[in-house]
């Protein structure tokens, strides 16, 4: 941990952002108790695996990253790694974040980020194949309850953040990480959850990432069933009431992996999913 770098100062871009970018980048078949505390143990839900790029005039920053596709395709790493009872990833021929970069009209060579909300493995898959120049950015308690041997059973593939500690940037609770754009402390369904604030001009919008799987969370100040830690429920509900409390203030709050949401429908229909400011 002394060897990490922190972020010490916002990502050199120039603000505010220009466009949120909404990408679904593969599917997973989740029962509804594990993304809604007290949900149905016997309905599963085929739930969106999503992404998003936050543009700017000089760069971009991607938050989350899907599956780590070399270990979803093949074989061995899928049943040794990835396969959890019922569960078992989905994804589509090709990369679905490469296609939707490339349709939102982004360069790679660009990137200046990608901050990943928690280290399940849904999340970090492409960190092992981003551009030199991009760090990745991850609150210190959730590298630290990765680097202490959060693995398998916490549904983590390790080797996704420790590969890139080099490049790894720590931040502490609430952040400002870009002109715009705002890592919110939401711990719980994992120790070091974060969610992210993108302040486009006149329409704010937060990613609750799995703070909130399903708009019903936030509806419901219901939090996600599945937290690793003995503190990790009371953790988790004052997460969601954070992000109920800033849906009634009028910010568009997002969920993770409400497939019915209809900015996470339109991906899955194939469609540039993009948001401007007003």
């Amino acid at each position: 941990m002394s060897t990490l770098a922190n972020l010490t100062e916002p990502l050199p871009l120039t603000g505010p952002p220009l466009a949120l970018h909404a990408f679904v980048v593969g599917y997973e078949p989740i029962r509804e108790v594990v993304s809604l505390r007290g949900g149905d143990p016997m309905r599963f839900l085929l739930e969106p695996v999503t992404a998003a790029a936050v543009e700017y005039a000089d760069g971009w920053v991607l938050l989350d990253s899907g599956f780590n596709l070399e270990a979803v395709r093949s074989p061995q790493r899928r049943a040794d790694e990835l396969t959890h009872e019922s569960y078992t990833p989905v994804v589509a021929p090709g990369d679905a974040l490469r296609t939707g970069v490339e349709r939102a009209g982004l360069d790679w060579a660009d990137l200046a980020a990608c901050a990943i909300s928690h280290a399940h493995f849904d999340h970090t898959g492409a960190v092992p194949t981003l551009p030199g120049g991009a760090v990745v950015v991850v609150q210190r308690r959730e590298w630290q309850w990765v680097a202490d041997g959060a693995g398998y059973r916490e549904f983590v593939l390790p080797g996704d953040l420790l590969g890139a500690a080099g490049r790894v940037r720590l931040v502490d609770g609430d952040a400002v990480l870009a002109p715009g754009l705002t890592a919110l402390a939401t711990h719980g369904h994992t120790p070091g959850h974060q969610s992210f604030r993108v302040d486009l001009p006149g329409r704010p919008i937060v990613l609750a990432c799995d703070a909130a799987d399903l708009d019903a969370n936030i509806a419901t100040r219901t939090p996600c069933g599945w937290t690793p830690t003995p503190e990790g429920a009371t953790q988790a509900q004052a997460s969601i009431d954070r992000l109920a409390d800033l849906r009634a203030a009028g910010v568009d709050v997002w969920p993770g992996h409400d497939p019915h949401w209809a900015p996470w429908t339109a991906a899955m229909r194939g469609e540039a999913v993009v948001v401007r400011a007003l």
